[in-house]
């Protein structure tokens, strides 16, 4: 029989082998951009159309390639990396293997355009589908340009099931942020149909992750060191209060300055986050870790996104010793309330407060068995009430026993004067199914505030139904600006101020649907938004209590809201407003004059609610005479 077996031609199994390394246009992307990073590049600038089908470009200025290597680069295990299969284990390069960019020509069409430092001039070097076309010179800059050009183009069946356009772009995205996120010290810019995305100046970790993630982070990160014999971990960790229902697309891990998963190290995270977030939560973090290569193997998948440690069950104890120690160094693990911004200040008695406790009485004399007992709910005309002072209004719960020394028993109580054949309680009860109430600090039945005076520092000081008071300005403002957005979000639309130079933010996927979907609530609050695809908003109007400078952080706050499933629309109405109050009340100028502290405890009786924010904490305390006498001694 004729043999059977045959070597597959090169083109062929490049192709074969583009289904392990390239499986999508961000596979591209990764490779192109780690390749850059391994050339020395100080600045990579990527840019892609449609989804990377179209285009997926790639400049850089690092070390460039000679002729000779231009040509040999997209040959299969062709590689500056390594030399030998000692250096395998002791890698210090992104690449290492020689098959990125072979696998990648052999299913798109590559235009590479290079020179090195001290060359006159450069080579163009073009690749089709594997097949070499030509090698011609040219004049361009020191450094590397790929040009990625109809990728799949000859493998239909791959390129028929690329996902959509929108779906690759975020793909795209997601691999940029973590090669950028691995060296902050490289300037890195990213441009989707030849619109700027990303533009990355070099700069500090912390100042990275802010520049990828968003401002509204930046007060949310923890900073996380550890430097033992075995690792190295440093990096940042999110706020308690921060974590995420779901799944949370700011979760990275690195190693020697490569992105990687780990399932296992991820648990190590979560344990030290242990009774400080609900369990369907889970926490933003950034860490990088070092270790010495030969103690890791980056050689499991083509991909390199999987790496097995020699000490993992160590490098698992210290990443969790590490990030538990932040959260109790930082002060983010308090004993009890972990959210001090939502806590509710409960009042306690204290002298000059406006209520009264009941005096307990106790009947001495009760004896149901006794033979001439009286049940008293079998009426009360029967009982003798002489003895005891109480309010003409009848109120049983203000009465109080004479100064008689008499019996303080049931029997013993008595109105001032009359018969008494029928007698209606004032104590009402309420059902189960009431609404409930916010109690006061000070009852009144009419609202109103007079003598008042700014005191500075936010606090104005008043008379309020005959009793003097000081009041916090900005809890006052908070309660108004509260109420007002409860009615709007209710039954009508808040004032838009109109922006000079309108701002052009970008949201991830599973961010901007959102924003889609509640499109019309964000209406109703004031803003002017313009959805331009791609994850990109252009806020044209904000609400005129809103300070400009903190747009950002306060869509990321409210979006938090509108995602929290709530299954009563009224509550996430009440989440939403105290959001966009919050918020108001950094408008709120630090000198204000008395006048304007006047019109607000105006405006403050007018919402209905004078003695407490929407989280509880209280607007304003009384300030008695037996309190002025103890300081003036």
């Amino acid at each position: 029989m004729a043999d059977r077996i045959k070597l597959l031609p090169e083109v062929v199994a490049n192709q074969i082998a583009a289904g392990e390394v390239v499986n999508r246009p961000s596979s591209v992307v990764k490779e192109m951009m780690e390749n850059a990073i391994d050339a020395g590049a100080s600045t990579v600038k990527v840019n892609f159309r449609d989804g990377g089908k179209e285009l997926i470009q790639i400049v850089d200025d690092g070390c460039g390639m000679s002729p000779v290597d231009a040509r040999l680069a997209f040959d299969r295990h062709a590689t500056s990396k390594i030399t030998s299969l000692d250096d395998i284990y002791a890698l210090r390069t992104f690449g290492f293997r020689g098959e990125a960019l072979a696998s990648i020509a052999a299913v798109s069409q590559v235009e590479l355009r290079t020179r090195q430092e001290g060359d006159e001039i450069g080579t163009l070097t073009t690749v089709n589908g594997g097949e070499f076309v030509s090698q011609t010179p040219v004049s361009c800059p020191v450094g590397s340009q790929f040009f990625v050009r109809n990728l799949f183009y000859n493998v239909p069946a791959r390129r028929k099931f690329l996902e959509k356009s929108t779906t690759s772009s975020n793909q795209i995205k997601a691999e940029f942020q973590r090669v950028a996120l691995c060296y902050p010290q490289v300037a890195f810019e990213l441009l989707m149909n030849d619109q700027p995305v990303y533009r990355l100046p070099a700069a500090t970790l912390a100042v990275r992750i802010v520049d990828i993630v968003g401002r509204h982070v930046k007060q949310n990160l923890l900073e996380v060191e550890a430097d033992t014999s075995i690792v190295r971990i440093e990096g940042f960790v999110g706020r308690p209060a921060t974590a995420k229902k779901g799944n949370n697309s700011t979760q990275y891990l690195f190693v020697n300055g490569r992105y990687f998963r780990s399932p296992y190290f991820y648990k190590a995270i979560l344990k030290a986050y242990e009774k400080l977030i609900p369990d369907n939560c889970s926490p933003s973090y950034f860490l990088y870790l070092t270790i010495d290569p030969e103690r890791i193997d980056v050689n499991v998948h083509p991909q390199k996104t999987e790496v097995k440690f020699a000490d993992e069950e160590a490098v698992w104890q210290i990443i969790n010793a590490a990030v538990r120690e932040t959260l109790a160094k930082t002060g983010a693990v308090p004993m009890m309330d972990f959210d001090q911004q939502t806590s509710i200040e409960i009042p306690v008695l204290e002298r000059g407060t406006v209520y009264r406790e009941p005096r307990a009485m106790s009947n001495e004399a009760y004896n149901p068995f006794r033979e001439n007992y009286i049940d008293p709910s079998a009426g009360m005309k029967d009982l003798d009430f002489s003895g005891f002072d109480v309010p003409y209004d009848g109120s049983v719960a203000a009465a109080a026993p004479a100064a008689s020394g008499r019996s303080s028993r049931l029997s013993d109580l008595c109105f001032p004067s009359g018969s008494v054949e029928e007698f209606d309680s004032e104590l009402e009860f309420v059902a189960s199914t009431a609404d409930a109430t916010q109690q006061r600090l000070i009852e009144e039945q009419e609202c109103s505030f007079s003598q008042v005076t700014a005191v500075g520092g936010g606090y104005a000081s008043a008379l309020y139904g005959g009793r003097w008071v000081v009041v916090d300005l900005r809890r006052a403002r908070e309660r108004v600006l509260y109420d007002n957005y409860s009615i709007l979000l209710t039954n009508g639309s808040a004032v838009s101020q109109q922006l000079l130079f309108p701002d052009r933010l970008a949201f991830s996927a599973d961010e901007y649907a959102l924003l889609e979907q509640n499109a019309v609530e964000f209406a109703a609050l004031g803003f002017d938004m313009e959805f331009c695809g791609e994850g990109t908003v252009e806020v044209k109007g904000i609400p005129v209590d809103i300070p400009h400078d903190g747009l950002e952080e306060l869509l990321y706050d409210l979006l938090q809201a509108f995602a929290s499933p709530v299954d009563v629309q009224q509550l996430r109405r009440e989440r939403i407003a105290a959001v966009m109050a919050r918020s108001g009340t950094r408008t709120l100028p630090r000198s204000i004059s008395s006048d304007e502290a006047a019109m607000l405890l105006s405006h403050l009786c007018e919402s209905g609610n004078v003695s407490f924010t929407p989280s509880g904490k209280p607007i304003m305390a009384e300030i008695t005479q037996d309190e002025i006498r103890a300081k003036l001694g």
